[in-house]
């Protein structure tokens, strides 16, 4: 079973291209994806310069994929269904790298707004309030 579920924000715009001879839409972009480590465990990472979440790279193909590009922007939540890829390839220096990317199969978009405008802002939603992580009882 090859199935992978992430929630995370966009580090930058997507990336669309189209593949020479049959122009099939694939776009490419990174996902923030937070490690849900603790206040205390994520507040000494941050001042050791380690970083508190993983960064994962994603392809989609197709109509999803130019969606992709056409309505998502850099900081935006999306969540992502789809199995991971490995692969390799041989370097200009004669070095041989690898690869791991997610292939995205469903891309929910949860946040949205003006592509151009995409600083992202957080409200809290009419009758909810914020909780820190140390006011949950488990």
């Amino acid at each position: 079973m090859n199935n992978v579920v992430l929630i995370g924000r966009l580090t930058r715009d997507p990336e669309l291209r189209y593949i020479p001879g049959n122009g099939t839409p694939v776009s490419t972009f990174t996902l923030a994806v937070d490690k849900g480590l603790s206040k205390d465990k994520k507040n000494e990472m941050e001042l050791s310069g380690k970083p508190t979440a993983d960064f994962i790279r994603i392809v989609v193909w197709g109509k999803q994929g130019e969606n992709c590009a056409n309505y998502l922007a850099k900081g935006r939540l999306v969540g992502i269904q789809g199995r991971i890829q490995t692969g390799s390839y041989d370097a200009n220096d004669g070095t041989k790298r690898y690869t791991t990317d997610i292939v995205a199969n469903q891309v929910t978009f949860l946040e949205w707004g003006d592509k151009q405008n995409s600083d992202y802002e957080y409200q809290v939603p009419e009758g909810f309030h914020p909780i820190d992580n140390d006011d949950i009882p488990f």
